[in-house]
């Protein structure tokens, strides 16, 4: 966690200018950690709308002008890593909160809800995994008891107690445990009363096609507060994953996988110094990514990812692993093939990503 980055105690006492400035600063920490941001509403957890057409049935993000003009909307789909466009959000004269896309960020938050409900039917507290009658349930409350029992079952620790990762006190007495996928595969969200796909009872997954609060943020209700010393996400425990594939956490089968790097953009990347096992690998992950954009007109997370690909390639040119031509050269080859006609658009993309990822050498032992 940057030196200049002190998350707040609470909302109290604080102006709208400081809680703005506060703001201000988390939206960049975050963006620094390759964590796509967008607004939420002054006070609340939910993000702001910004035109008048939100209000009218039917208006999405694909065709919402705001998105179109840089300007937020939408939620996650307004995610930006762009620090020039953070810096006209967060200093406009609302105290925005930050709200983190997890999709586009490779993260898979375990959110763990305290809610005052009735216990549900014996076969939604663990879905997939059988109560029997003899069973006493007298004592399970909230989500935290629900995932201590999955967790026990599998003879693992609840990743409630998991201190390796970022772990986020929530103002209602809940919790969001930050984990990073690593595999590439796109974790879907679901909640824990969901009948479709839930994890556990009081237990909501918030990945791709969500959000997640940021630590530090102010709400009506009070600050999301990190616990610990831990700021940084670790890669999603093998026994959690499975259990996330168990329970339908993955897109259905016919999504297409992502498609191959082209030739040339590989062989610039080679050319680079991109040989190098850790190297070839980051690179091959990212293009692949904005490569995976070909097979979606729209909602592709097309500008994140290549925002995500520049600022990466940016820190690796910085750290000397990449020769800069050539990493602008792969960028717009797969830009180019998984956006055709868009070239201008890509290439501001490619140069405001790498001038924000050039402040921050990526070394190969930080690779992520």
């Amino acid at each position: 966690m940057p030196s200049e980055l002190r998350f707040p105690r609470s909302d109290s006492g604080q102006s709208t200018s400081e809680r703005s400035v506060a703001g201000l600063r988390l939206a960049r920490w975050c963006a620094s950690n390759g964590w796509p941001v967008h607004p939420l509403a002054p006070g609340r957890k939910t993000p702001t709308a910004n035109c008048r057409d939100c209000a009218v049935p039917g208006h999405t993000h694909i065709d919402c002008p705001c998105l179109q003009a840089g300007r937020w909307c939408h939620g996650f789909h307004a995610a930006t890593l762009d620090y020039s466009r953070i810096e006209d959000w967060w200093t406009s004269s609302l105290p925005l909160g930050v709200g983190v896309a997890c999709g586009p960020a490779d993260l898979v938050v375990i959110d763990i809800d305290t809610h005052a409900s009735d216990l549900p039917s014996r076969d939604r507290l663990l879905p997939g995994i059988p109560i029997g009658e003899a069973v006493d349930l007298r004592g399970m409350r909230t989500g935290f008891h629900s995932l201590a029992v999955l967790a026990a079952l599998r003879g693992e620790a609840s990743p409630a107690d998991d201190g390796s990762t970022l772990r986020v006190r929530t103002p209602s007495g809940g919790m969001h445990v930050w984990y990073r996928a690593t595999d590439g595969r796109q974790w879907q969200c679901s909640s824990g009363s969901g009948k479709k796909r839930a994890l556990a009872w009081q237990v909501d997954i918030r990945a791709h096609g969500g959000y997640i609060v940021a630590p530090g943020t102010s709400t009506r209700a009070g600050t999301y507060k990190p616990l610990g010393q831990v700021r940084q996400p670790a890669p999603l425990p093998a026994w959690v994953a499975q259990e996330l594939q168990r329970t339908g956490h993955l897109p259905a089968p016919h999504i297409p996988a992502p498609r191959p790097v082209p030739p040339r953009a590989r062989q610039a990347v080679l050319a680079a110094g991109g040989g190098q096992d850790k190297t070839a690998r980051l690179l091959n992950a990212l293009l692949s990514e904005v490569m995976a954009c070909a097979q979606v007109v729209e909602g592709a997370g097309f500008t994140e990812k290549l925002n995500r690909a520049a600022y990466s390639m940016g820190g690796l040119v910085a750290a000397g692993h990449l020769s800069e031509s050539s990493a602008q050269e792969a960028l717009r080859g797969v830009a180019r093939a998984a956006r055709p006609g868009q070239e201008q658009r890509s290439a501001q993309i490619i140069r405001s990503g790498m001038a924000a990822g050039a402040q921050r050498p990526l070394h190969l032992g930080d690779s992520r």
